[in-house]
């Protein structure tokens, strides 16, 4: 058994599908394949129930799903401790990023990351489903570190680093009825239509439970994946909206309004627990370069 092969079964057995499985390791099917069988025939059992339609683990493959993470986990430590002393940290390090963080000049920061630590194979990625999607991609160890917009008590079994935190504000057309008030609730905008991001998106996982907290319901007329841009829908009347004051892009015919409710976002930075050398490098330099508590 080596390596490789576990990392075969790994991705087979998260995508369900030999094709991407092989696509995602940058690999050809047969090989992948080939690398499973072989797989099976040394533990002496299938890991996989394999027909014309579908792919799904046995019994045995879910019980070697975690053994597998886990053992390709520590062989990685084990090359980089090694490296470490002799030419500095390496790997490869996989993250997902957010695509509308304007406040934090992600370019910049890894940029200064590969200098430092030039040997790293550095490789970005978003997910599509927001958070949640990226929490769970750091769970299954399909990436390594993540941005983060979950609030804390949904982090437990993650190492965190708090990045930023900030505030939300209503977001409400400037010919508003509440528009000349010096703060609003939850509770007078509950009755109104809804502008936010789509579900499983941390932002829109604290208002939901803001709303749930307070006995309230509301009506989400139009998701906006890119929350920078929620104040031009605001504006257009397609509805209110709140949103992190930090990621808040100015809009003109707009007004931004405190929120009575007090409801905090939360950016942070996370990792399986056990991070490796190039993981833990990199949750340092976010820890120096973004000290948490930016509003």
């Amino acid at each position: 058994m080596d390596t490789r092969q576990l990392e075969y079964f790994v991705a087979v057995a998260e995508e369900l599908n030999f094709t991407r499985a092989a696509r995602r390791l940058f690999a050809v099917q047969s090989t992948v394949s080939a690398g499973i069988r072989s797989l099976e025939h040394e533990l002496g059992a299938a890991l996989f129930e394999r027909s014309s339609k579908r792919v799904a683990l046995t019994p045995a493959g879910m019980a070697l799903l975690p053994e597998a993470h886990a053992a390709i986990e520590a062989v990685d430590r084990v090359r980089s401790a090694v490296t470490l002393t002799k030419r500095g940290i390496r790997g490869r390090l996989r993250v997902g990023i957010f695509t509308n963080i304007d406040f934090v000049d992600l370019p910049a920061l890894f940029g200064e990351f590969h200098e430092r630590y030039p040997l790293v194979d550095l490789q970005l990625g978003a997910s599509p489903s927001g958070s949640t999607g990226l929490a769970d991609d750091v769970r299954r160890g399909r990436i390594d570190v993540a941005f983060m917009g979950l609030p804390a008590q949904d982090l437990a079994g993650f190492r965190v680093v708090e990045l930023a935190r900030s505030a939300f504000v209503a977001v409400l057309p400037a010919a508003h009825p509440l528009a000349g008030k010096e703060s609003v609730s939850l509770a007078e905008l509950a009755g109104e239509p809804w502008v936010d991001s789509p579900e499983g998106f941390g932002t829109r996982i604290a208002v939901e439970r803001a709303f749930a907290a307070a006995g309230l319901g509301r009506t989400v007329k139009a998701e906006v994946a890119d929350l920078g841009e929620l104040p031009r829908f605001v504006r257009a009347g397609l509805g209110v909206a709140v949103l992190p004051l930090i990621i808040y892009r100015p809009a003109p015919d707009v007004v931004l309004l405190p929120l009575d409710d007090g409801i905090d976002w939360m950016l942070s930075a996370i990792s399986r627990p056990k991070p490796s050398p190039a993981i833990a490098a990199l949750l340092e330099l976010l820890a120096e370069r973004m000290p948490a508590g930016i509003s």
